[in-house]
């Protein structure tokens, strides 16, 4: 699925929502002491939440042993394709990978 840039997409649909005024008024101060509009923000949470697929924040402490248990997978993924291309490939040396580098040992 490709991802949408929230930025320039046309902006034809509204969204509506109901916010207490003193915590719409605070939060409009802290985004505006960065540059940004409450509607700016709402749009990067929009854009943020496209890219991971999902709340771009940890919500509870259940998810963080998702996301524990999700980075480990993505690691050990990552170590199993370099094994399987250095089976493949050939494994570099140690003086090899410091060459590459251009690392002096």
């Amino acid at each position: 699925m490709d991802t949408i840039n929230v930025t320039a997409a046309p902006k034809t649909a509204t969204f509506q929502m109901r916010i207490n005024p003193e915590v719409k008024q605070q939060v409009e101060s802290i985004y505006a002491r960065q540059g940004l509009t409450f509607t700016d923000a709402v749009n990067i949470f929009i854009q943020q939440s496209l890219n991971v697929e999902g709340l771009p924040f940890l919500a509870s402490p259940e998810n963080e042993a998702y996301l524990k248990a999700k980075a480990m997978r993505r690691l050990m993924d990552e170590v199993q394709r370099g094994w399987d291309t250095a089976e493949q490939e050939g494994w570099v040396s140690e003086e090899d990978a410091y060459r590459q580098l251009g690392v002096d040992e």
